[in-house]
């Protein structure tokens, strides 16, 4: 094990994630989020298992982040989907994950998420742009999972801005109210100015190369990360279901997006990777004019 770089909040170790988090005190966590390395058919340069294999990898996970999560805390985790290898069918893993959690590890599972990558590629090929029997898959489940049924959240911290017609309706007191076709009951309290709108459960976001630990990257010479954490994911969840000097932790840090993030938000923090090569290059994201420009006493920005 050894710790990379560090800041007054947190720190990059490289090291196993599972010896290390075994090392961490039991109920210290707030917060676990990560994007583990999906159960693909191929495999990629940042590793990642197959089948059944995936399965018991990743229980093995699930059994340790419950132990160190607070009573009240939340482990959030991005799962891509995959296809049975030699055919266009779906393999059953993003399904199969929450009820490991729920019924297996005693998890909750609190809410789902879905992201739309606005920016990915048509993949995969062979069904997608060669024999044309399928579209592209570019959404990803996101499960909030947690150790109690009321763990710490506030979507107060997560508003979104109004929109102008709701912001006339807010200014003008005309909002329409009567009983909708669907059961709900509009009252007065629907125009009341809450500072801003409840976000839903589904991200369109565009992970794209405009990121600047590319210039980072190449101007160090350092191996960049083929699958990078979207900026938005963690600063919502930080955000939302955490308070400042909570302690973050990513078991696959990559390139350090969730630990950049935490600290911009005054968490603190651990990214932990068994790259030593990623982990170098997420050392940019800390260091101007690379790292996110956030404003912990601003609402975060929504690019939808």
């Amino acid at each position: 094990m050894s710790i990379t770089f560090k800041t007054k909040n947190g720190k990059i170790v490289h090291d196993d994630s599972l010896k290390y988090l075994k090392r961490l005190k039991d109920n210290s966590v707030d917060l676990i989020i990560t994007s583990p390395p999906f159960a693909l058919t191929r495999e990629k340069a940042y590793g990642n298992k197959k089948g059944d294999e995936y399965m018991d990898w990743l229980k093995d996970f699930g059994q340790i982040f419950y132990k160190k999560l607070k009573d009240e805390g939340s482990l959030v985790i991005d799962f891509g989907g995959s296809w049975v290898p030699g055919i266009p069918a779906r393999n059953l893993h993003q399904f199969k994950i929450p009820l490991l959690f729920c019924e297996d590890l005693n998890f909750y599972l609190a809410q789902e998420f879905f992201w739309w990558n606005t920016s990915k590629m048509p993949s995969p090929a062979s069904w997608v742009t060669r024999s044309r029997e399928r579209i592209t898959d570019s959404v990803n489940y996101i499960f909030w999972f947690s150790k109690s049924p009321n763990p710490k959240a506030d979507n107060r911290k997560i508003l979104k801005p109004y929109s102008e017609k709701m912001l006339n309706m807010i200014k003008n007191q005309k909002y329409n109210m009567r009983n909708r076709p669907s059961g709900h009951n509009v009252s007065k309290t629907w125009a009341k100015d809450n500072g801003g709108a409840i976000p839903q459960n589904f991200f369109p976001y565009g992970n794209s190369a405009n990121d600047p630990y590319f210039q980072y990257c190449d101007e160090k010479k350092i191996k960049k990360h083929p699958a990078r954490f979207g900026k938005f994911i963690p600063e919502f969840f930080i955000r939302f279901l955490t308070d400042e000097k909570d302690l973050v932790v990513d078991p696959f840090a990559g390139s350090c997006t969730t630990g950049a993030i935490a600290d911009a938000l005054n968490r603190k923090w651990i990214c932990i990777d068994t790259d030593k090569d990623y982990l170098r290059g997420g050392e940019g994201r800390f260091q101007d004019p690379y790292k996110f420009k956030i404003d912990p006493e601003e609402n975060m920005e929504f690019n939808f």
